[in-house]
Formats: structure tokens, sequence, C-alpha cells
């Protein structure tokens, strides 16, 4: 049976483009050109994803979404627009959105997006919401990998005003360091949550990340790039071989190259991530946060 996905934007021509693609690739598609039309065809039709303009007028897509939750806990809604500022992403992380878009965006984006969407148990990306502030976000992050695709492109929407260097390495380093922490601490197991916390001001930016496990003693990783002494880079890829293990483990390193500052706490399962700005990168911070 076909899955079907509502599409709500006003946008006439790019309704039309997403609808042909949707319909090209097998999905049963719903329109609707505000969101006002789009609550009445969800009192009638039980569609499997809402693909959901933000900026419409009379109602945006984030008061549309916060209409649609007071019924429907678990619809999995992908956000889309141009208006790629703070407010935008965190009103779609209040509202439980499970994907954001950042318009232009092509339409193997899309469907992706929607393909992923479709193949979500919504329990496994459900981000619970403790702060939502431009320049503080603390969040409880379900252990599935599947949470950490969204959750980026989510976050990634905070710092739209930074050079992209800057933006990309302190991506790559939260990206890697969730991914450890709901690998390892969290077991990938989806009823467990890791702590999130993300701090902005004019001179840093400041991730937190602390997972359920254990932790770890940091002498014990033989098989990770992080305790390879200088004049041996590559000894514990010989360590991972003989281990059996796949040929990898420069994740933590690469991170920590990253950013300026990487703490772990006496435990290892929390770490504090820590990037300097300048004030060429945080000259328009002040607007963005407004």
């Amino acid at each position: 049976m076909s899955k079907r996905v509502l599409v709500v934007d006003d946008d006439d021509n790019l309704q039309n483009l997403i609808s042909a693609a949707l319909t090209r690739a097998g999905y049963d598609v719903l329109s609707a050109h505000d969101a006002f039309e789009g609550l009445e065809v969800l009192k009638s039709r039980s569609p499997d994803v809402v693909l959901l303009d933000i900026m419409m007028p009379g109602m945006d897509g984030i008061q549309m979404l916060a209409r649609l939750r007071e019924h429907d806990k678990n619809l999995r809604v992908i956000m889309m627009t141009a208006m790629t500022t703070p407010r935008a992403a965190i009103g779609a992380m209040r509202e439980q959105a499970c994907d954001f878009l950042a318009k232009p965006f092509d339409m193997d984006e899309l469907l992706s997006a929607v393909k992923s969407a479709v193949e979500m148990v919504p329990q496994e990306i459900a981000i619970e919401v403790l702060s939502a502030r431009p320049e503080w976000i603390e969040l409880r992050v379900p252990c599935s990998l599947s949470a950490i695709d969204p959750l980026e492109r989510l976050m990634s929407q905070l710092k739209t005003d930074l050079p992209p260097a800057t933006r990309d390495s302190i991506s790559y380093a939260f990206r890697e360091m969730l991914r450890n922490a709901i690998e390892h601490g969290g077991k990938s197991d989806p009823s467990q949550t890791v702590e999130v916390g993300y701090l902005r001001s004019p001179r840093i930016i400041l991730y937190r990340i602390k997972d359920p496990g254990e932790g770890f003693p940091i002498e014990s990783l033989y098989h990770a790039a992080i305790l390879n002494p200088d004049d041996d880079p590559m000894q514990h890829e010989r360590y991972r071989a003989e281990m059996g293990m796949r040929p990898g483990g420069f994740g933590i390193l690469i991170a920590r190259n990253m950013v300026d500052e990487m703490i772990y706490n006496e435990r290892h399962n929390e770490v504090v991530l820590i990037k300097y700005l300048d004030s060429s990168e945080n000259g328009a911070s002040g607007a963005a946060q407004s």
C-alpha cells in the first residue's frame, strides 16, 4: 500500500514540483496551500508524513504544527523553510518535527528525508526539549542513530551566521561525539537517552554531551587514534587488525582537532566541546539570536 504524504506550502510552483517528485517515487500525495487548508485535510485523511512550510500567510507552519500536536503526538512532520533562523529551528524542536529541510533543497534530498521519516519509529526520534533559547538549548535525545541526522540539521540552523569552516568543524565534532555517546554509552537502545546541551555567547559555542553509560578509562582506548604516540600515528590500526575490528578509530582524534577544547568528566561518560569565536565570526550573532 502506498504511503501517503501531505504537502502544505503556499508556493504553487514548489508545491507542484514536490508533488510530482513524490508521485513518481510511488507516494500518494495530498496537497494544501495554507495551514488552514492543511488542518482541514488532516481531519478527514491520515497521511503518514507531512511536509510543512514555515512561512505561510495567516498561520505559519510552526503554529500549524502546534495545533496538530494537540491531537496527534506521533505524526511525522518535516519542516521546510527558507527562513534559516534559530526561531524556526527552535519552534520545530519544541513541536517534535522529525526533520528540517532548508530551502533551496533538491528533490533527492527531499525524497531521502521522506523515506527516512516513513521508516522511522516515532519514539526513536522523539527529542525531549528541556530548554529552547537560541543561546541555551537543552535536550534529551533517544539513543538511536536515526535521531542524529535530523537533530544535526535542526542544530545547524542555530549557526547560520558563522563562517562555513567554523560551522562545519563544530558540527563534525558534535556529530562524532553524539554518535559515540549513542553507540557506546547508550548501546543504541532507544529507551535510553543522551543529554545534549548547546550554549552560545558572542565568544564561544559550547556543546555538552552526557550518555547513560558507565564511562571508560581513556587509557583503555587502544583501538582509537587518540592514544597513538607521536612517533607511531597508526599504532591503533595494528591493534584493530589483531582484534578483528574494522579499520577506523579516528573519530575522537578528528573531533578533538575540530574544536579548541575537549574536556571529559572523571567517568568519561560526559564531554564538553568548546569552540572560541573571534569578532569576525560573531558579528551577526546578536541579530540571529533576537
